[in-house]
């Protein structure tokens, strides 16, 4: 089951770039994912819920959320655990 999703990184721009850019592939896409690691998290959710609170009328919402963790190298070549988010955005009228 191949499914067309687009996929927003998030990282160090100013919020509303991201917000903008989920809002125009919302306009093609059923569903996006925000996705972020470690201290860019919060700006994830903050992103999330900025395009829901703009959407609702038009019928989109926040769907599922996944945490997790991944192992990263770390530039003193340890290994680490960075906490990582998804968070998908649909449509929720046909």
């Amino acid at each position: 089951m191949s499914e067309s999703r687009d996929i927003i990184y998030i990282g160090k721009k100013p919020l509303m770039s991201y917000v903008t850019s989920a809002l125009i592939q919302l306009a093609n896409q059923p569903k996006i994912s925000i996705k972020a690691r470690g201290l860019s998290i919060g700006h994830a959710v903050d992103v999330a819920q900025i395009i829901a609170r703009k959407t609702e009328n038009a019928g989109y919402a926040v769907g599922n959320i996944k945490i997790g963790s991944e192992q990263m190298q770390s530039q003193d070549g340890r290994s680490r655990n960075v906490s990582t988010i998804e968070i998908e955005v649909k449509r929720t009228h046909s």
